[in-house]
Formats: C-alpha cells, sequence, structure tokens
C-alpha cells in the first residue's frame, strides 16, 4: 500500500508540474494518476472500497465548508432565486428532457432512463468551485448564478439518493420515509442554528485565548467533520453538514482563519478525491463503446448549454447566462455514487452503468478546459469582446492602504490615515487587539498576516500602500515574501526593529524600510542637540 501512495504522489507531482507549465489545472493531473496507479497495480476494485471512498468524499466535505464560510445565512436568503427557483428549474427540466428522450427515443426501459437523466442532471461541484474558488470567480456574477444551482443540486441530492434506495428496497412505506426526512431535517437545522447562535462564538473565544494555532486547527476540523457526521447521521450528504457549519461560521469574526486553516486539509482530500474519478476509468469499455461514449459526451454537454442557458436567461444577461450555462456543462461526482448505488441495487446494469461512468469521467475532464477559457468561448459565442463580469461584493474595496500588525504602530498609522479620510484595512491575529479594535469601529479581519487567503481577503491586489508592522523577525519575512505574489515592491512599507534586519528585507526587492531604532535614536540625537544650542 505504500507503495502505491509513493508511486500515486510521485505520478501527481510530475504530471502537475507539466500541466503546470502549460497553464492547466491540477484535476487533470490528479485524475489522470488514478487511471495510471489503476493500471499499473490493478487497483479498479479498489475505487469500490467504502473507506476511500468516505476519505475521498471529505474533499467534497472540506470545499462546501469553505464555500459555507463565503456565504453566510443572510447572503444565501439573497441568493433564495439562484438557489431554488434556478437550481429547480435547473434539475427538473433537465432530469424531464434526459428522460423523455433515453426512454421514448431512444427505448431505453423506464427505470434505467429515470436513473440516468437524475445522473445527468447533477454537475461538478468540486471541479467549478474548487476552479472559481482558487481564481477568485466565484465573487463573479455567473460565479454566484453557478453556485446557487450547484448549491440546489447538492440540496436535491438528498432526495434523488432516498428515491433510488427506494426502488432498490421492497417496502412500500413511501410516507414515513419522507415524514422521517422531514423531522430529521428539522432537528438537524434546529440543532445547528443553536449550536451556532449561542455557543460558537463563546467555544472560539476560549480556544483563540489559548494563543494555540493547533487547538485552532483542531476546532475547525471537529467543527467542519462533526457537522458533516451529524447530517449523514440524519440521513443527509456529508457535503449538505459541512456546508451550513461553514454558513455559521460565517457569522463569526474567525471565518477568515477558519479557511485559511482548511484549505491544506481541503485540497489534500480533494485531491485524492480526483484520483478515484481517474480509477474508475476502464480502456476496454472507451474502446468497445467509443462512438456511443463521444456521442453521448457532445450530446449531454450541448444539451444542458441550452437548457440552462434558457434557464439563467429569463432574468440574467445574455453573457452571465453563456458563461453559467458553460461552467455546469459537465455531470457531477455525486452522479457517480447515485449510479454506484443504482448498479449495487440491480436498478441499473451493463452497459449503461460503465458507459455512463466513463462519460462523466471524460466530461470531468473537459470541465477545466472550459472554465479556464470561458471568456474566450464567450467572447466567441457572442461575437464580441466584453469586459469581464464585476464582482458583485460591494465590500470589496480599492485604492486602500491595508496595515498587518494592529500593534501601537499600526493603530497610530490607522489614526494619521482615518484623520485624512483614506481607508484602510487591518489585519490581527491577537484577539484581544482585535475585540477592542473591532469595539472601536476599526475595518479590521481576523486572522494570521503569513494566511494566502486572510492577505487576498483585504483585496491586497487593489491596495494602494501595504504596510507590515510585525515584531517577529521571521514572521515578518515570511509576510513580505507573500505579498511579492499580489501586491509589487513599491507599494511595500516595512517597520523593523533594527538595522540588522534590513539586509533580509532588501533581498526581496523591497526598499519601503522603516527602522524603528533609527527614528527613535535620530529623534533623541536632534532633543539634544536642541538643548545644547538653546544654551
Amino acid at each position: 500500500m505504500l507503495t502505491v501512495i509513493v508511486t500515486a504522489l510521485f505520478i501527481a507531482l510530475v504530471l502537475n508540474i507539466f500541466l503546470k507549465k502549460v497553464h492547466l489545472p491540477t484535476i487533470i493531473g490528479y485524475i489522470f494518476t488514478g487511471t495510471i496507479v489503476a493500471y499499473s497495480f490493478d487497483l479498479h476494485h479498489a475505487v469500490n472500497n467504502h473507506t476511500l471512498q468516505e476519505i475521498a468524499e471529505y474533499g467534497v466535505v472540506f470545499l462546501m465548508f469553505t464555500i459555507g464560510l463565503e456565504f453566510s445565512v443572510e447572503h444565501l436568503k439573497k441568493m433564495k432565486n439562484e438557489v431554488f427557483v434556478a437550481g429547480s428549474m435547473q434539475i427538473g427540466i433537465t432530469a424531464l428532457v434526459v428522460y423523455g428522450m433515453a426512454h421514448y427515443i431512444f427505448g431505453i426501459e423506464q427505470q434505467v432512463s429515470f436513473i440516468i437523466s437524475l445522473a445527468i442532471a447533477l454537475s461538478s461541484t468540486a471541479i467549478v468551485l474548487k476552479t472559481f474558488n482558487e481564481t477568485g470567480e466565484i465573487n463573479k456574477r455567473y460565479g454566484q448564478r453557478s453556485l446557487g444551482i450547484l448549491i440546489m443540486q447538492d440540496i436535491a441530492v438528498i432526495p434523488i439518493l432516498l428515491v433510488i434506495g427506494f426502488l432498490s428496497s421492497d417496502s412500500s412505506d413511501v410516507g414515513s420515509m419522507v415524514i422521517r426526512m422531514a423531522i430529521s431535517a428539522v432537528i438537524l437545522l434546529t440543532l445547528l442554528w443553536f449550536i451556532g447562535k449561542y455557543l460558537l462564538e463563546p467555544f472560539f473565544d476560549a480556544i483563540v485565548k489559548t494563543n494555540s494555532d493547533e487547538l485552532f486547527v483542531g476546532t475547525i476540523l471537529f467543527l467542519a467533520i462533526g457537522a458533516s457526521v451529524l447530517a449523514h447521521a440524519m440521513g443527509f450528504t456529508h457535503a449538505l453538514g459541512a456546508f451550513i457549519a461553514g454558513m455559521l461560521i460565517a457569522e463569526t469574526k474567525y471565518k477568515h482563519q477558519a479557511e485559511a486553516d482548511l484549505i491544506p486539509f481541503r485540497d489534500l482530500l480533494l485531491g485524492v478525491f480526483f484520483v478515484t474519478v481517474g480509477m474508475q476509468i476502464k480502456f476496454d469499455i472507451i474502446f468497445e463503446y467509443i462512438h456511443i461514449i463521444l456521442l453521448l459526451l457532445v450530446a449531454i454537454m450541448v444539451l444542458k448549454f441550452i437548457l440552462i442557458f434558457l434557464i439563467v436567461k429569463i432574468n440574467e444577461t445574455k453573457r452571465v447566462s453563456i458563461k453559467t450555462a458553460l461552467s455546469l456543462v459537465q455531470v457531477g461526482e455525486f452522479s457517480l455514487a447515485l449510479l454506484e448505488l443504482a448498479r449495487s441495487g440491480g436498478l441499473i446494469g451493463p452497459p449503461y452503468g460503465q458507459v455512463m461512468i466513463v462519460t462523466i469521467v471524460l466530461s470531468m475532464i473537459i470541465t477545466p478546459i472550459i472554465l479556464k477559457n470561458l471568456s474566450a468561448m464567450a467572447d466567441f459565442i457572442t461575437r464580441k469582446n466584453n469586459q469581464e463580469e464585476h464582482n458583485i461584493e460591494a465590500t470589496s474595496v480599492s485604492g486602500h492602504t491595508v496595515i498587518l500588525g494592529f500593534g501601537e504602530f499600526g493603530r497610530n498609522v490607522a489614526k494619521t490615515l482615518r484623520d485624512s479620510g483614506q481607508i484602510y484595512v487591518a489585519v490581527e491575529n491577537n484577539i484581544e487587539t482585535y475585540q477592542r479594535a473591532k469595539s472601536n469601529g476599526e475595518s479590521i479581519v481576523f486572522g494570521s498576516a503569513t494566511s494566502k487567503e486572510i492577505i487576498k481577503s483585504t483585496n491586497i491586489s487593489g491596495a494602494q500602500n501595504v504596510i507590515v508592522a510585525i515584531d517577529n523577525p521571521k514572521k515578518l519575512y515570511n509576510v513580505c515574501e507573500i505579498l511579492k505574489r499580489y501586491v509589487d515592491s513599491h507599494k511595500i512599507i516595512v517597520k523593523i526593529h533594527t538595522s540588522a534586519e534590513k539586509h533580509m528585507i532588501q533581498e526581496l526587492g523591497i526598499d519601503k524600510i522603516v527602522i524603528e531604532n533609527e527614528l527613535a535614536s535620530d529623534k533623541v540625537s536632534e532633543l539634544i542637540v536642541e538643548k545644547y544650542s538653546n544654551n
């Protein structure tokens, strides 16, 4: 097993180094890694291993948790049209059209047509949201429309899996099953709401006051995994529970740091998830049914594009509708779980199951390429070159000053900026300092300045100046190194204590350096000279 893991890691690293050079996303590398490993070690059967499936699923779970962090309850209320109207229409209409074509045109039996229609109606949460999160497109209008539809799809997975489970069983008591699910939903939402409303903030305060980074990370993992396990125990998906937990934490001041700490776990487990997707590719099936697979792949993507475009176009611009439709043309990871459940329940057999799985995986491989070229494809379809859609976040400031570290120096700088009417955003990871600043109405974010996610949450790329006022020299260097990736050197002003630290910062190409001890000694010297001159 260790040999398999080491081999998979090596292959993934080599493939992704190459893919990055040609500007393709790592998702494709992970999928190809899974295929190579599956054939090298004859592991196609391993993809059905329950433990591996659960580990892989937690990539999607953590992804939904971080998405939830960006969307509070109030935010979701504002998105009710995108989620409940557009999302429901997309699932219902797509499933209905596919069912009609499969059963009445191609003569596929009724039950198999029904299952295929539900599978095709779903898109890939993991690929679309991971890509949009990395590029910042999640905050653009088409990103929001895509997110709304994907959230509704994740919610719809629950009744879809219930229906398939019911068809697989001999039970005929649908009413009692629906009642049980309704009661479970009420209990789950009430419990999570109570925890978020009355327990979450005090719990976080107690953890942060320990000044222990590992306890904070452990708390985030506990909340994400705990909420997902609770949701699953009540008959819902792991991902939905994690999404709700993320939404609750979004109401607290710890959302940015929570996201920053969870991202390494999320990306690692998403990698495992995509490896398992690649393990499901079987070349013998591809070669035998290649003509059917390619026709089916094109037909699905064209059909979904047309339907989603028409649905979104009802109350959206043409360009946003095109980009949303292009983003969701693939078939998603939950469809693979749906087909596996149907197969194990004897509802769908060969060759339909394997042909659909290969088609789904191929659609997922193509998706990152489509997402990378959304603007170019929209330009081609509309025959004109439009400017990019603006971010919908009204709070995204620009031309501001970012202050990293809100000690006495940072507070003095903030006061000067405030008195002169300039906009600033501060970052501080000391909870007492943060709470005092927040109570005084300061524009401040809680989190560590060494986190790329915290840095990006201040809209660092749009800042006019970035002031680094951190006392720890090692941390100071790390922060400056990170800043270089997002902002030009001439915008960075660094405060250090002694001249010994100056050379270290200059190595990074930063020239605007303020040495605190030199300023103090110069001031003292001025006072002494002034005293003697007066005498």
